[in-house]
């Protein structure tokens, strides 16, 4: 498998302000929907431009958070952005790392003629069970990405080989989930199983961790990884190297280093899925630069999954 990065840009709101820490993207109507899980509102980047979407209330006033500010442990950190339906309509599912207390909660964003429609809830008991199904305590859950598989998410945990704790992820049904959100069933009462972990090797002594997923139409799936020098799964560090992992089920099938661009090491932590032609993947990726002054980047990549 080789990696090839065919685009670089930084993404900006329409009144210049910079898209920060970008963590997940997914289709919504005619462009892309791009968390960030520094602050409660999305952006929405279509042809004509990026326009905020607001997914949750101010957090005591707030709508960013940083570490300088002392913020930084208010934010909601929506680290997930998965295609999904609402009640037979499409819809993008963001759901938030887990990593805290404030960090459990699942938003809805769909349209209604055209503008964002966004419904939110707590999930705090389905957050536990997940933890519970990898055999992580909640101080090691961080839960950075999904991919689709039909009626299926696969919901991916950032492990930190530094703390001992590999990366995994668990099966829930999306229909429960979605519903979970919603309110119409509980939380604790949506299905979680086939746990499953992954090796992925290390870069210069740093272990590669999970960062996100996209399913491919066979089954299989690409995920995205950091290899980050950090003593947990939930702090920041320097980045060393990141890569992407071609899996099937729990198997490591190849992993094939992401090249810099603009000689810098790019965090990816969203990925989505442009096209397939044969064995050549056509992705796009985002970036958290973990600096809240920088402009996350968006890089097109393509992947020549051929042996």
């Amino acid at each position: 498998m080789r990696v090839f990065v065919d685009g670089l840009s930084a993404l900006r709101f329409d009144d210049g302000t910079p898209v920060t820490a970008a963590s997940g993207i997914a289709p919504l109507g005619d462009g892309w929907l791009i968390t960030q899980d520094d602050a409660t509102f999305a952006a929405w980047h279509r042809d004509g431009g990026i326009s905020p979407v607001r997914v949750l209330p101010p957090v005591e006033g707030l709508d960013r958070f940083t570490e300088a500010q002392g913020t930084k442990r208010l934010k909601p950190d929506l680290e997930v952005a998965c295609p999904a339906e609402v009640d037979g309509e499409a819809a993008v599912l963001l759901l938030g790392s887990g990593s805290s207390a404030r960090r459990k909660r699942g938003v809805l964003v769909r349209l209604e003629d055209g503008r964002p429609v966004v419904a939110a809830g707590d999930l705090d008991l389905l957050y536990e069970r997940v933890a519970q199904q990898l055999g992580l305590t909640m101080d090691q859950l961080n839960l950075e990405g999904a991919s689709r598989h039909g009626s299926v998410v696969r919901w991916y945990s950032r492990g930190n080989l530094a703390a001992g704790v590999a990366s995994g992820s668990v099966d829930v049904p999306l229909g429960a989930l979605v519903a979970a959100v919603l309110g119409r069933v509980d939380a604790g009462s949506v299905p979680v199983g086939q746990p499953r972990v992954y090796g992925l090797g290390a870069v210069d002594g740093v272990g590669l961790a999970v960062t996100d997923a996209i399913a491919l139409p066979d089954g299989r799936e690409l995920l995205s990884a950091a290899a980050e020098d950090s003593p947990n799964p939930v702090d920041d560090g320097p980045v060393v190297a990141t890569a992407l992992a071609l899996v099937d089920g729990g198997t490591v099938l190849d992993v094939a280093p992401i090249p810099e661009a603009d000689s810098r090491v790019h965090k990816i932590e969203g990925l989505a899925l442009r096209a397939v032609r044969g064995d050549q993947v056509q992705l796009l990726a985002v970036v958290d630069a973990d600096d809240p002054a920088a402009p996350s980047a968006e890089l097109e990549l393509r992947v020549d999954l051929a042996p």
